[in-house]
């Protein structure tokens, strides 16, 4: 709120202006005028980007899983928090939240002053499988009881810590929780699921302009895939599990997002993209691309 709003601010002003008072007097009452200004809600700047070493710790949280940890290895976790630029505070939503590892990861960033949605879709039974599982026939099939993603997230939320971690069961087309879907959130991310969107036949333009919609100006979405060759598109979604970086970048541009920053930390130039297992045995190929909305 303005201190043209404010009364206090208004009467102390006026006394403070009578004729025959002295500059002296003049000049404090600028500063109460200024002192007044500054009362108002929501004038506060911004909270600073989290330090490395905060990343370091949070990474390093002794009350993390074993499971996290593990998949640490791959996700190069403290490069992804020091890329998006996390700050105490953010209303975050992670969109395909899965079993979860990256929702915690942001709630443990943005702290109990923020706020973290993790997505998932509700389940479809008539929904087919991708023709090919996500690494191929050199991963360890799944246990039959795997929870579902909203269990995963409530599970990880008993965390005293991760409170402020909420899980949200709506379809990709309509993700964003209603109090938040009007520049509602500082932060969208969507971790090397994007691809799988198009064998599961969403409508991709749609879920864009909803988390458009949903962000702040100045917002930020973060989108993490494997690396698809040129010309692919996402046609290999359901085989390779990969998407063509310049495809994605095209269809998130077009609901309005302008590309900010790319990360390379996950990259690596030898994959040869032509399966979902590189063979000689090797990381994906993986981009890592920042988009905010103007």
């Amino acid at each position: 709120m303005s201190n043209r709003s404010d009364p206090s601010c208004l009467a102390n002003t006026c006394s403070a202006l009578k004729p025959g008072r002295s500059v002296a007097l003049l000049a404090a009452t600028l500063l109460l005028l200024a002192a007044c200004a500054g009362t108002g809600t929501g004038t506060a700047p911004g909270a600073a980007a989290l330090s490395k070493e905060r990343i370091t710790e949070i990474v390093a949280s002794p009350d993390r899983s074993a499971a996290d940890r593990t998949n640490d290895l791959r996700r190069k976790p403290e490069q992804m928090l020091a890329f998006i630029g996390l700050r105490p505070g953010m209303v975050a939503l992670d969109l395909s939240a899965g079993g979860g590892y990256t929702t915690e990861l942001l709630a443990r960033a943005v702290g109990s002053t923020g706020r973290v949605y993790g997505q998932s879709a509700p389940r479809n039974p008539a929904a087919q499988p991708p023709a090919a599982p996500e690494g191929g026939a050199s991963v360890a099939p799944r246990p039959a009881a795997r929870p579902s993603s909203p269990q995963a997230l409530a599970e990880r939320a008993k965390n005293p810590a991760l409170g402020h971690l909420v899980a949200v069961v709506q379809k990709f087309e309509d993700p964003v929780p209603a109090e938040v879907a009007a520049n509602g959130l500082d932060l969208a991310t969507l971790m090397f699921n994007y691809h799988d969107l198009g064998h599961m036949g969403v409508d991709r333009a749609q879920m864009n302009r909803a988390v458009f919609a949903a962000l702040k100006p100045g917002g930020i979405l973060v989108i993490a895939d494997h690396s698809g060759r040129p010309g692919t598109g996402i046609s290999e979604s359901g085989t390779l599990h990969r998407i063509e970086e310049a495809f994605l970048r095209k269809e998130v541009e077009a609901a309005g997002f302008r590309l900010a920053d790319e990360g390379h930390f996950l990259r690596n130039p030898s994959d040869p993209r032509d399966r979902n297992t590189p063979e000689p045995p090797q990381p994906k190929d993986e981009f890592v691309l920042k988009f905010i909305k103007p």
